[in-house]
């Protein structure tokens, strides 16, 4: 948690990777942080060797290969920088997440591969474990959001997505923590929906005091924290009311709970997945 001492980058070489290194180093150098640099590679890795597909070396020359240039990415990507790197034969995702608990990590970044003819309407499979499976914060954002724009850093408004779970005192912490080091506005949001089923009409009421409760609920909250910050109750689907509110008030970063939600089925962590998703800027939740 806030604030990040030890962060990891999982490389895969491609353009949205890339595209994530100026984050990266921002957030390393704001609060200086130790960096990891993970690349997990297979079978295209082997196969890719000079030696026959049968020779005993095999393992080994393909290991040595990819260490190596995953040193030199770092060498060049992070210049004048200790970066610690390591390369592994394995499932990206369960690399990852056995380096986070050996090293202690506090936040992985990562950007997301949803491929395919339908992948608006999915995240990359490795993002969806790490962001399951994972305690440690993860920052992430589409390749949309980060390839071909320019970074959004340091950043300058944090939006904060809150719910009803019991992490929400967290979340709120930590995002106030994370705008105070980047002298950042913070912004809150919540997002309320009349349950399925019923007509209009007939939520009209209900909806209205959904939406006044949230907000004498988030007043208190706020006081007390001792927080500072303006926020908005919306009625809407969540994904894409997160995703107004954040073009609205320009954010560069966006800090949504997930934690404690992985042990529970709530709201917020449902809609998770589609907030990074449609998201206009990175995401990180906590």
């Amino acid at each position: 948690m806030l604030p990040f001492r030890k962060i990891l980058f999982p490389v895969d070489y491609s353009q949205p990777c890339e595209a994530v290194i100026p984050y990266v180093k921002e957030m390393v150098r704001r609060f200086s942080a130790d960096l990891t640099v993970v690349h997990a590679f297979g079978a295209e890795a082997l196969a890719s060797s000079q030696l026959p597909l049968t020779h005993p070396d095999l393992p080994a020359e393909a290991c040595a290969y990819e260490t190596h240039r995953l040193q030199d990415f770092a060498r060049d990507m992070f210049p004048g920088q200790h970066v610690e790197s390591f390369a592994e034969v394995g499932d990206p995702a369960t690399v990852i997440d056995n380096l986070v608990q050996h090293q202690g990590t506090d936040l992985v970044m990562l950007p997301t591969h949803g491929r395919g003819p339908i992948r608006r309407f999915l995240l990359g499979s490795v993002t969806a474990k790490v962001l399951h499976d994972l305690s440690a914060a993860v920052w992430t954002g589409t390749g949309s959001s980060l390839a071909g724009h320019s970074p959004g850093i340091p950043y300058k408004s944090v939006l904060c997505t809150l719910d009803d779970s019991d992490e929400v005192e967290g979340v709120l912490k930590a995002a106030a923590t994370l705008a105070c080091a980047y002298q950042a506005q913070l912004f809150l949001v919540h997002v309320v929906s009349a349950p399925a089923g019923n007509s209009d009409i007939d939520m009209i009421p209900y909806t209205k005091e959904l939406v006044e409760t949230a907000d004498v609920k988030l007043r208190e909250l706020k006081g007390q924290l001792g927080i500072q910050a303006a926020h908005s109750v919306l009625e809407g689907e969540v994904s894409e009311c997160v995703r107004q509110e954040a073009i609205r008030r320009k954010a560069d970063l966006i800090v949504t709970g997930r934690g404690q939600m992985q042990s529970k089925f709530s709201r917020m962590w449902s809609q998770l997945y589609p907030i990074v998703r449609e998201s206009p800027c990175p995401v990180l939740s906590i």
